[in-house]
């Protein structure tokens, strides 16, 4: 085949064979297609779409293109959560110990951060030492050991979808639905998963903007977990304004580490214990939802939880007593203050996360090193009173030409009014 005319085939709008995209995957992945003729693909995809056949196969294809894990020799129930992508998302870090605490074995494969949402990945290695680039067999021995594991893909993990993922950040096709149904279910597949839930965002701040959006997307992925066996369940979650009281790199695990305190923001806390509770009904551990809240209130409160990411931390190489010291140090701090008196109506999510990217939080090219100590707190937010000099938020890091660019964008990130706000609901029905 030629690669060529697979890309004119789909420019065209013609469907491509199940063949087809498999010859071209396997390309991909043998060095045999180069990155301008992927993101030829990729951006034919995105302007023409894929139908189910296609996007069933080009899911096959990138799960073929690795190894896959079979744990069910373990007897436990295997699930994990995926979020869509948000900004001061920190919520695999909050619930991925709770769960695997409570006996659900998590094998996770994460991303790295796309377009203006924050990454797993990233996240995971401003912890001194931490690695998450695993041998399957790592991984698999530390599923086994201790329920549980944060990676990303590797050489032998949806290698495939490795190179996808990075190229679609890089090439403006990150919001196609076939692209991110594929990308998204193809590592869930290869983890050998019986369960799992999905943190759908909506909103200004998310890829999908609207919830009919959304429902499209969560239709895309049902129907991969049905054709390949997983239980799949969505929860729509608000995303018109950051998670939590932080977003950045390193700032986000300190978060997440006072959540498995017990010291969670309400918002962290309603979404994890959501999400949580589908997990847990769906392995029959609780027989409602109020009973599988209190399981995983118990878990934070008598230390398993907090204990068991730590145990993570220490499995993938994590320096855990520089992390328990740790509390973000950075060269320079800007303060954003109230221009006037007022109530936050509204802040711009995307422009909070285009910001996170200027500061040194994402990448604007495959090569550009992260600022793992830079990040923004969420002193006031939407609903809130302020008087004109009050602080909303702050900015730190390590290069300050940056944040004063950060400035000028965060002064136009919200919006004040004199009367009071309602605010929206966090999980939307």
């Amino acid at each position: 085949m030629i690669p060529s005319e697979i890309i004119e085939k789909k420019r065209d709008g013609k469907n491509l064979s199940p063949n087809e995209i498999k010859w071209f995957i396997e390309s991909l992945v043998n060095n045999r297609i180069d990155n301008s003729q992927l993101s030829a693909l990729l951006m034919a995809i995105y302007f023409r779409g894929m139908d189910d056949k296609e996007m069933f196969a080009l899911v096959e294809a990138m799960v073929e293109s690795g190894e896959k894990f079979d744990f069910s020799y373990l007897g436990s129930y295997i699930a994990d959560k995926h979020s869509t992508g948000g900004v001061g998302d920190k919520i695999s870090f909050i619930l991925a110990p709770i769960l695997s605490s409570l006996g659900i074995v998590v094998p996770m494969i994460g991303g790295r951060g796309l377009a203006f949402t924050g990454g797993t990945i990233d996240k995971l290695e401003s912890i001194p030492n931490f690695q998450t680039s695993l041998s399957l067999n790592k991984f698999r021995k530390q599923v086994e050991t201790i329920g549980c594991c944060i990676a990303s893909q590797s050489s032998e993990i949806c290698p495939a979808d490795k190179t996808l993922y990075s190229i679609r950040d890089l090439t403006g096709t990150v919001p196609s639905l076939p692209l991110i149904c594929s990308s998204i279910m193809s590592k869930k597949i290869a983890e050998g998963l019986n369960g799992l839930v999905i943190d759908l965002k909506v909103g200004n701040g998310a890829f999908m903007k609207t919830l009919s959006d959304a429902k499209k997307l969560a239709l895309g992925l049902k129907k991969i977990g049905k054709a390949f066996n997983i239980n799949t369940e969505v929860l729509y979650t608000n995303m018109n304004q950051p998670l939590g009281k932080y977003a950045g790199l390193h700032c986000e695990i300190i978060e997440a580490i006072d959540c498995l305190n017990g010291k969670g923001s309400d918002d962290l806390m309603e979404i994890s214990y959501e999400l949580g509770s589908k997990i847990l009904l769906q392995s029959r551990t609780a027989t409602d939802k109020k009973t599988a809240k209190k399981l995983m209130q118990e878990a934070i409160n008598n230390g398993t939880a907090l204990n068991k990411f730590k145990e993570i931390i220490s499995a993938q190489n994590g320096n855990i007593k520089k992390l328990a010291l740790d509390h973000v140090v950075s060269k320079n701090e800007i303060i954003i203050e109230a221009e006037d008196d007022g109530i936050i109506s509204s802040i711009e999510t995307e422009k909070i996360g285009w910001t996170l990217v200027e500061i040194g939080c994402g990448r604007k090219m495959e090569k550009d090193k992260l600022d793992y100590t830079a990040g923004i707190e969420f002193i006031n937010k939407i609903g809130d009173k302020v008087n004109k000099g009050d602080p909303i938020f702050r900015i730190f890091g390590n290069d300050i030409k940056r944040l004063n660019n950060a400035k000028t964008l965060l002064k136009k990130a919200y919006t004040l009014v004199k009367t009071e706000v309602l605010k929206d609901e966090l999980i939307i029905n």
